[in-house]
């Protein structure tokens, strides 16, 4: 049964959903008494700011805030040193189990936390709070790294052992991702956050640039795998120390009641967000499409240095070194890119450059002529990760910019730990140059994919919020908790635009289960013909509060024009009406 708790109010007012931003926090409709009613705002065209009048920010600007400072200098050490064990790791593999199929399971171990925990990482950085969750995992990395340094040191290690040390160290960077990712939103003001993210990029590259070389040279000239272990472990130390002495001068999270999402319901959010975003497809489908075929490379590369190439743990990390080296060459010149290339072009040249670069090291098997094809597979990798990332991050709006990374992240390294030992068990069965020549046909089969799914970025302007909606009115106290919640929206159209307006209303059914409606239906009245009803359902009247603080301008272009159909003739009223109900106990 379902009683009426609210008087009618406008339309606008109808688009409710149960994803929740832990940073937001709307204050509980209570009564009429505590009912803020927000001015009505008509429907204006957004606005885009003229470049000429945006200052310029320096992409160095965020390292003069000295704790962001103090966390990129501790988060550049914690890359290196992971670049660094990954290169022990994969090396010291083909000593205890020499097989391509062990060999890519060394990245299979690294990558796999990455798949099963983005997500529910994604909705930690949300509940709990960040600096906290992030020291904590630093330190448990930090032990595991230790650990597995002893055990090669007291020669106890084992093909087993090694996986399991790196399916625990992978879970640790899982985790931190994306409370660093949210994170930057605390450190830096918003006009310096790109300059954040160039910066992040650059770390993430320069690290790919030294990290192996130095492993490589560390195994030579020291004491073998053992010294990438110690080296790993100790990297750690400047990113704690960074954790342990920042005091954030304000919360990560208001204090209202309606302020902390719960776990579960806060995954659930995020990926019914994800499920109903045309853009976030695109962005998915370009991953998944680049790095099935892209991480061959990744997998496979100890033994094509070791057997394809004939080199030893140095030269191994220089060519990784030199892939790094092309990656941090390309974030250089990226800028200049962007200029002459839209998203779409640069995806396509990079497929193209990574699969020229797979074929060149499977026909040429010299470290001389490797080494340049490795430089070019790092330019065409960074330049495909720094477009996927942008459309990730530009593509939501922020109230669920983490969650939605935490997908992005989900099937980016779910691909690489899905195809890893599928190209390790095709090198075994062909041979390593053939596997290479696969894969790189797999990469450039993948840009059919375009066709259907071309990266799309909405403005800035749409993804704003709007805070146009007024808060709904109530008879009595409701508590935040209380649900489902039914909303009905009775519409009246002239019957000769009955089609138009239907199709009117499907981006508008879009956005309610993007958002979070559990269910949707449009309905025509069997009596009266003009009279239509758009009814939809959410979880509870606190989710029902948090929408009003999060739709976009983009939302209400779509909903405005939906509206726009609505035409009503004597006795009926001049908007379209809007009833909420709450399910009775």
């Amino acid at each position: 049964m379902l009683y009426d708790i609210t008087r009618k109010c406008d339309a606008a007012t109808a688009k409710l959903c149960i994803n929740c931003d832990p940073q937001s926090s709307p204050e509980p409709v209570l009564g009429p008494a505590q009912t803020a009613t927000m001015p009505r705002v008509n429907p204006a065209p957004a606005i885009q700011p003229d470049p000429a009048s945006i200052p310029v920010i320096s992409a160095w600007a965020p390292l003069r805030r000295r704790v962001f400072a103090a966390l990129w200098i501790g988060g550049l050490s914690v890359n290196i040193g992971i670049w660094i064990r990954e290169t022990g790791a994969g090396w010291l593999m083909t000593d205890l189990r020499p097989t391509p199929i062990m060999v890519s399971l060394v990245s299979v171990s690294t990558t796999l936390p990455m798949f099963l925990l983005s997500i529910p990482a994604g909705a930690l950085a949300d509940v709990l709070d960040r600096r906290r969750l992030m020291l904590v995992v630093q330190i448990f990395g930090m032990l595991i790294a230790a650990l597995l340094a002893a055990t090669v040191l007291a020669g106890r290690i084992t093909a087993e052992l090694l996986l399991l040390c790196m399916l625990a160290l992978g879970a640790a960077q899982a985790l931190v991702n994306p409370a660093w990712q949210a994170a930057m939103a605390d450190l830096v003001p918003r006009e310096e956050l790109p300059a954040a993210s160039t910066l992040n990029s650059v770390s993430l590259n320069l690290s790919r640039a030294i990290g192996p070389g130095l492993g490589g040279v560390a195994m030579v000239y020291l004491a073998g795998p053992i010294a990438a272990f110690v080296i790993s472990a100790l990297s750690f130390i400047a990113i704690i120390a960074a954790l342990a002495f920042w005091s954030p001068a304000q919360p990560a999270r208001s204090q209202s009641s309606l302020s902390g999402e719960r776990f579960f319901g806060a995954m659930r959010a995020g990926l019914r967000y994800v499920r109903h975003s045309p853009p976030l497809h695109s962005v998915l489908v370009r991953t998944l499409s680049f790095v099935l075929a892209a991480s061959s490379l990744w997998a496979l590369m100890p033994l094509i240095a070791r057997d394809h190439l004939g080199t030893d743990a140095g030269g191994f990390g220089t060519l990784m070194g030199c892939m790094g080296l092309g990656a941090v060459l390309a974030t250089l010149v990226l800028p200049r890119v962007r200029t002459r290339l839209n998203s779409n072009q640069q995806v396509v040249f990079a497929t193209i450059l990574y699969a020229v670069a797979l074929t060149l090291i499977a026909l040429v098997p010299d470290k001389r002529a490797a080494l340049p094809a490795m430089a070019l597979a790092g330019a065409a990798w960074v330049t495909m990760v720094v477009n996927l990332n942008v459309a990730a991050q530009t593509g939501v709006p922020p109230w669920v910019r983490g969650r939605a990374l935490a997908t992005y992240f989900t099937v980016f390294f779910g691909s690489m730990a899905v195809s890893s030992p599928i190209w390790g068990a095709i090198a075994t069965v062909t041979s390593l140059p053939t596997a290479m020549l696969i894969s790189a046909a797999v990469a450039l089969a993948g840009l059919v994919t375009m066709l259907r799914f071309p990266l799309t970025l909405p403005s800035a302007a749409d993804l704003e919020r709007s805070g146009h909606w007024e808060s709904p009115q109530v008879s009595r106290a409701i508590n935040p908790d209380d649900g489902p919640v039914v909303i009905t929206i009775e519409y009246f159209i002239p019957e000769a635009r009955s089609a138009e307006f239907a199709a009117a209303m499907q981006p508008v059914a879009q956005t309610r289960w993007r958002d979070g409606a559990i269910s949707w239906t449009l309905a025509r009245c069997t009596e009266n013909p003009r009279r239509w009803l758009e009814v939809f359902v959410v979880e509870s009247w606190a989710e029902h509060l948090r929408q009003h603080d999060r739709v976009t301008h983009g939302d209400r272009k779509v909903q405005d024009h939906a509206r726009s159909f609505h035409e009503p003739t004597s006795g009926e009223p001049e908007r379209p009406r809007v009833s909420h109900f709450i399910a009775a106990r």
